[in-house]
């Protein structure tokens, strides 16, 4: 491949992943030295916690070509995900009797969704080229996506470690395709626009930003939520108020995201009223429901007992109203020890607020 027949293919990469809904798409190289200090440094801390599939696959996160012999070029894509039917945020996490639910999760499984479109695009590769080297990543497998992506120019990485672009804020996935094709790279952006603010730390429910660019996984609601097999320590369980799957006000803070546009995917549209149910509602799925209701979803992953764990302590949180305790207490003596716990510590703590909820 000559290089003007590089330059060509990668404008038209760039114009076939838009044609297929993609909302960006850049290309870089491989080379991610700073970022993989910063992570074998974050890693060395603990901050990752029960993730230890992070530290397993040590640098072939921050090295490509260990992932994928014979990677040369990135191409990172960006695809918006805010759901343009979905209940306002902060009305949610204003109502304790509702559960929160992550906006990323309220459709179809992006892992899918983003897989398929790069798969496409590959394929669009290689009726041009025919056969090449690649592999394609939806957060699927060791991949700093956001370092990549950074690099590529689609944006910065924030205070909070989400990537923010500055026309479009942070509410995107993120997807690459690791090849062997020598493209053009594009330039990395200025550096980050975060400046002096601080809101995203100010914000977060459980001080897990505990500096600029640095999450302690532990103590962040979407690990503790969505990552973490056992008990919910019992020191963040207020702080989790009515967030059940995720959290996403680090984000929803973030002045930049004020230029978030709904994205145009129907597959990422609001199924089964996830944006705005009630915690006793959702409480009260059996295991069938569970796995029938979130087939395709991103939330089945958590499986059944993480979820009425999750639960369980939003209805902890929750007003002590009739309903709520029923709920509770419908599962007092569930099959589940973890599950159990969690409703336990929950009617405690509507007990030592003195109101069982059948008042007049």
């Amino acid at each position: 491949m000559t290089p003007d027949e590089a330059r060509t293919l990668a404008l038209d990469v760039k114009r076939w992943a838009e044609e297929l809904g993609l909302s960006r798409c850049a290309i870089t190289d491989t080379d991610l030295g700073e970022h993989e200090a910063r992570l074998l440094d974050w890693l060395g801390a603990g901050f990752h916690g029960e993730m230890g599939w992070m530290a397993r696959h040590g640098t072939r996160r921050s090295r490509p070509a260990e992932l994928v012999p014979g990677t040369v070029r990135i191409v990172s894509v960006r695809l918006d995900y805010f759901p343009p039917d979905a209940r306002d945020a902060f009305e949610v996490l204003d109502d304790p009797s509702l559960g929160y639910l992550s906006r990323y999760a309220l459709g179809r499984d992006y892992h899918k969704v983003l897989r398929k479109r790069l798969q496409r695009l590959a394929d669009r590769i290689a009726e041009r080229v025919g056969p090449f080297g690649y592999r394609a990543f939806a957060d699927s497998a060791p991949v700093l996506e956001k370092a990549l992506a950074e690099k590529a120019g689609l944006g910065w990485i924030g205070k909070h470690s989400n990537l923010i672009d500055e026309s479009a804020g942070s509410f995107f996935f993120l997807g690459e395709l690791y090849t062997d094709l020598p493209l053009p790279i594009d330039r990395p952006r200025a550096q980050g626009h975060c400046g002096s603010c601080t809101r995203c730390i100010d914000a977060c429910p459980t001080a897990a930003i505990v500096a600029p660019y640095r999450v302690d996984a532990r103590r962040c609601l979407s690990y503790l939520t969505i990552e973490l097999e056992g008990a919910i320590p019992i020191e963040f369980r207020r702080a989790l108020g009515n967030r059940v799957y995720g959290c996403d006000d680090c984000q929803l803070v973030c002045p930049f995201d004020k230029f978030t546009e709904p994205t145009t995917e129907p597959d990422f549209a609001v199924r089964h009223a996830l944006d705005a149910s009630s915690l006793a509602s959702l409480f009260a799925w059996t295991r069938e429901e569970f796995d029938e209701r979130l087939a395709g979803s991103a939330i089945r992953r958590i499986g059944h007992e993480r979820w009425l764990r999750n639960l369980a302590v939003g209805l902890g949180n929750a007003p002590s109203r009739p309903d709520v305790l029923a709920a509770l207490e419908r599962r007092r003596d569930d099959p589940s020890a973890l599950v159990r716990e969690h409703v336990g510590w929950a009617l405690a703590e509507h007990a030592a607020r003195g109101d069982t909820g059948f008042g007049p």
